[in-house]
């Protein structure tokens, strides 16, 4: 009686996606891929305009409790929210080209209502203000059987290297809305209220002298 023994390759290809798994978040980093190639065919936006993507509550999003989306996949979905905005928008290509990077500086969440397993939500992603060195961005997660607004999502984006001024008058220049639409927004007045609050804990953690 002969033994079949098992592909060698396969068994290496099949131990590097276990390896793989085991030691990179995969789901993450292909949705990533998928979101940055969609980028492409969803079309332009101006920097002022709202974006949105969509998603479902699967059982890889839901906390401990079992039936709904664990509080940390909320700032997750922003990563993809991000990507699709900078890239429609332009925004961090001009950011790019002018020697600059983002990262983000603080978050702020507030969570409403659940997004329950299984439950098609959208996330929206609009800028709210924006300073020399910042940008606010406002993130809403709505689902989609009842247009319930189930968590609001504030953001600041640290921008290095360059002027976020210059950069975003760059891009309100060539935008072809009506130029009352091409101004800047006033800062909204719960946006002051955590910018303060983020002052007050940032001059808690330095050193004293």
């Amino acid at each position: 009686m002969e033994y079949c023994y098992p592909d060698l390759k396969l068994v290496l290809i099949f131990i590097l996606i276990l390896v793989a798994y085991q030691f990179t978040d995969i789901h993450y980093f292909v949705r990533m891929g998928i979101c940055y190639l969609q980028t492409f065919v969803r079309g332009k936006l101006g920097v002022l305009d709202t974006a949105e993507l969509s998603s479902v509550c699967f059982t890889t999003d839901i906390d401990y409790l079992l039936f709904h989306l664990n509080n940390a996949r909320y700032l997750r979905d922003l990563d993809f929210a991000r990507t699709d905005f900078y890239q429609r928008t332009g925004l961090w290509r001009k950011i790019r080209d002018r020697g600059g990077a983002v990262y983000v500086g603080a978050s702020s969440v507030r969570y409403r209502r659940f997004i329950e397993l299984f439950a098609s939500y959208r996330y929206t992603t609009r800028i709210v203000y924006w300073d020399r060195t910042n940008i606010y961005t406002e993130h809403r997660f709505i689902t989609t059987a009842d247009h319930f607004v189930r968590a609001i999502v504030h953001c600041q984006q640290k921008v290095v290297n360059c002027d976020v001024e210059e950069v975003i008058d760059e891009l309100l220049k060539t935008s072809t809305e009506d130029a009352k639409l091409r101004q800047k927004p006033e800062c909204p007045e719960e946006i002051k209220l955590w910018i303060q609050s983020c002052s007050v804990s940032s001059s808690k953690l330095r050193p004293k002298s």
